[in-house]
């Protein structure tokens, strides 16, 4: 859907005068439209929630385009997962198009701290942020829009680029053991080294077995981390944490629900192993305040969780400020998600094995250039922007009608 230009700004803000902006920057927002495409899904996927991604049945990622009034264009994507959070592609599609679009139009397309500004008028943050994933594909697509505009991957454009490639992890997930050796050596096969594992799903003597199998057949020094997406209790997730101890696990991410921060601050005291943090921190405030509280070992930088780019790179700065871990992640995105995440990890040196999962779960047919991933390693773009050059005509192709109502 396509949002028009009503009016020059948000109430109340002042916009800058032509001469602050740099002189490759493009005019003021004149368009955002929102396309719900349905991707093919190569492989199943589940989480502790339930699926993700079923084999055969098409994925929905909402992409937004962002139109300056010089024609310059960006791209931005948001990965609707209503089994790991409370956005609905239904709900990205009608926060952007009657919501976050209005706010921004007119802007200044450089302005991105106006546009967050805009964002917070338009849809209120109440305990946390809201609407991450909505208001990561705008932003997503105005940090696109800037680096094309610039003629500059978005490092460059940011000033900050410090690894070229990441590992990825291989993700196992929703498997019994005795499935487990082919999905570990299918990851093998094509060059993965690390491994992510999905727990939460077979109690905890059942999740216990399909790591300990994932570590049976992985190489012996193979990194290997699981995820919890908030299955558990701090009793139950202290137990597991015992149990995986021995197995040699690297972290355990998100053992608890998001808002525990109590149970997340005991379990990390008393835990042998580190925790890692994901749904907990939307914003940087949410972290900052797992800091004080001394209740952190790892923060999960996730571009689309963190609502974009531009909040993600606050709470990035923010861990290593700390003296937090960061490791990465993303949420099962297509290829524009990929690039944007891989950008925002090479600009802060995130080094570990990363969970950037799309390619082995969903295609990308609406990306012509786009991020290159051989033997389980993926490449940050060098071309302006993100680096994935969209072709639209396939885009509207894949085109559905999430809010069509059905009877």
């Amino acid at each position: 859907m396509s949002v028009p230009n009503p009016r020059p700004g948000p109430p109340g803000d002042a916009l800058p005068p032509a001469s602050a902006a740099p002189l490759w920057a493009p005019a003021r927002i004149e368009r955002v439209e929102t396309f719900a495409v349905a991707l093919p899904a190569v492989r199943s996927f589940g989480i502790s929630g339930g699926p993700v991604t079923v084999a055969g049945t098409p994925a929905i990622r909402v992409l937004v385009k962002v139109t300056a009034a010089d024609g310059a264009q960006g791209w931005g994507e948001a990965t609707p997962l209503p089994r790991w959070t409370d956005e609905t592609a239904e709900s990205i599609v009608t926060t952007i198009d009657r919501y976050l679009a209005p706010a921004v139009l007119g802007l200044p397309a450089w302005h991105l701290d106006a546009a967050d500004r805009a964002f917070y008028r338009a849809v209120s943050r109440g305990f946390t942020i809201g609407a991450p994933l909505a208001r990561s594909a705008v932003d997503m697509a105005l940090n696109d829009l800037l680096g094309r505009a610039a003629g500059v991957p978005l490092g460059v454009l940011w000033g900050r680029r410090r690894c070229e490639t990441a590992e990825l992890g291989w993700i196992v997930s929703g498997r019994a053991p005795a499935e487990v050796a082919d999905s570990v050596a299918e990851g093998l096969a094509l060059g993965y080294r690390a491994f992510k594992v999905k727990i939460g799903l077979y109690g905890e003597e059942g999740d216990e077995a399909v790591v300990a199998a994932v570590r049976e057949h992985a190489p012996p020094a193979a990194p290997i981390w699981v995820d919890a997406n908030q299955a558990y209790t701090a009793q139950s997730a202290l137990r597991m944490a015992r149990r995986l101890d021995g197995i040699g696990i690297s972290a355990f991410e998100q053992p608890l629900p998001a808002n525990d921060i109590v149970g997340l601050r005991r379990l990390r005291e008393h835990s042998p192993v580190p925790v890692a943090l994901d749904e907990s921190l939307r914003h940087p405030s949410d972290l900052a305040t797992f800091v004080r509280l001394d209740a952190v070992d790892v923060a999960i930088a996730k571009v689309q969780r963190s609502g974009g780019l531009t909040l993600s790179r606050r709470l990035c700065s923010l861990a290593q400020e700390c003296g937090v871990r960061l490791m990465g992640s993303g949420l099962t995105d297509s290829d524009l998600g990929l690039a944007a995440s891989l950008h925002l990890f090479a600009a802060y040196g995130i080094d570990t094995p990363v969970d950037l999962n799309g390619r082995q779960f969903i295609e990308s047919p609406y990306a012509v250039e786009t991020v290159r991933v051989e033997g389980g390693k993926a490449y940050v773009p060098d071309t302006p922007g993100l680096g994935v050059v969209v072709n639209e005509t396939v885009v509207r192709r894949l085109s559905v009608d999430v809010l069509e109502r059905r009877v």
